[in-house]
């Protein structure tokens, strides 16, 4: 099974810690909408594997129209061999959520009359199962540090109304953020789970170069981000979701059984999946690719029938790298017998010799044949398994 992401590069502002590639002009949006089209008809060879997720990222895909939703979903059907139940997940904001009233006209009196719909019901009517909405937190002062579109009210409002549509629903968090205590992070996970949110990915406030955030740090108009407090964050936040029976599959995701991320599973196993739109990234287990992050430049491109891509060609050792990088963030952890397999046997040996200290330190354990990361070593995973990577063989 394979996976297809679809990038939409249109946000209504910018937060200030995003550094995803998005603008918030849609002046070239159906412009943009055709290329993504031309693109997944040009690249249609590269899959020859059952598709079983689409996920449309961003950006803001729920800035779109349910009709340019269907669209895309219409190319990717028609062009790529889709599974019978695939995971369609549309990442979206709360404040493109909220429940609005439409006017249509009665066909029998011709009269104009006001129907309640929401945007849930013609989410569905297109094939979309699973929503990703992107509350960061449910509190003012948060949202308003990080800039973000939606207030608290409609962060509430939008998952009330979600659920009388959609079963399949996560939302994001963000931990770790500058005047957060572990008091308001704990309310924030505790609304959460009241809200019995099937899954919930999170993730630590980063400050990333080139961001508002970053020049407000500087400035001195934000605090800096306090990585002991973060560390506290994710304390609690794995606490308490295991004790509310989530299981967490992935460093930064917890889902209830039955809801983890068939994307999300995809791209920490190590299964293909095609990038599409400016910015995307693709990975074939040999190869990856990813695509220029400059919406003229993709469109013009795509114009011309040209992919608008680089492409990296993997050696052993990116690909070991990338396994190892993976599967420690993930409860799969590192297979032994498959680094050996696939790898070889100086692989396997290096490996094991790596991670002795690590081991001592009750950092990493061994599962029988998986090398996995104890419950103290998940917050340090990406810096363990940089240790462990190979640097010297080819």
């Amino acid at each position: 099974m394979s996976s297809i992401y679809i990038h939409i590069p249109f946000c209504k502002q910018a937060c200030h810690y995003c550094d995803f590639h998005f603008s918030t002009s849609l002046k070239k949006k159906d412009e943009l909408l055709e290329a993504l089209k031309n693109e997944l008809f040009l690249r249609r060879d590269e899959l020859d594997d059952i598709i079983d997720c689409i996920y449309f990222g961003g950006g803001t895909p729920s800035l779109l129209s349910a009709e340019e939703l269907k669209s895309i979903i219409g190319s990717v059907y028609k062009h790529y061999n889709v599974s019978d139940n695939p995971e369609i997940t549309l990442e979206a904001n709360p404040d493109d959520l909220v429940q609005e009233l439409l006017v249509r006209v009665n066909s029998s009196s011709k009269q104009e009359e006001l129907v309640s719909r929401t945007t849930f019901e013609d989410y569905k009517s297109i094939g979309i199962n699973r929503l990703s909405i992107g509350i960061q937190s449910f509190f003012e002062e948060d949202l308003k540090l990080m800039n973000r579109a939606h207030n608290a009210t409609e962060a509430l409002t939008c998952i009330e109304l979600a659920k009388e549509h959609f079963d399949n629903i996560s939302i994001d968090l963000i931990y770790g953020i500058p005047g957060m205590t572990d008091k308001r992070w704990t309310k924030n996970l505790e609304i959460a789970l009241d809200l019995d949110i099937p899954h919930i990915s999170s993730y630590a406030l980063t400050v990333e170069p080139n961001t508002t955030l970053k020049r407000f740090i500087e400035k001195g108009v934000i605090k800096p981000v306090d990585d002991d407090q973060a560390k506290a964050h994710f304390d609690i936040l794995v606490d308490r979701m295991d004790k509310a029976g989530y299981t967490n599959y992935e460093f930064s995701n917890f889902g209830k059984e039955g809801y983890m991320s068939r994307n999300n599973t995809a791209y920490w196993t190590g299964k293909s999946y095609l990038g599409i739109g400016p910015s995307a990234h693709s990975f074939d287990g040999t190869q990856r690719s990813w695509n220029m992050n400059n919406n003229s430049k993709y469109i013009k491109s795509l114009q011309q029938n040209e992919i608008p891509n680089e492409v990296e060609i993997l050696s052993k050792t990116d690909r070991y790298n990338e396994y190892v990088m993976t599967g420690l963030r993930t409860i799969w952890g590192v297979s032994i017998k498959k680094i050996e397999t696939d790898f070889g046997k100086n692989y396997k040996d290096y490996l094991l010799k790596q991670a002795e200290t690590f081991i001592a330190d009750d950092l990493l354990f061994l599962d029988g044949d998986t090398l996995v990361v104890t419950k103290k070593g998940k917050f340090l995973s990406d810096g363990i398994a940089s240790e462990l990577f190979m640097v010297n063989l080819k």
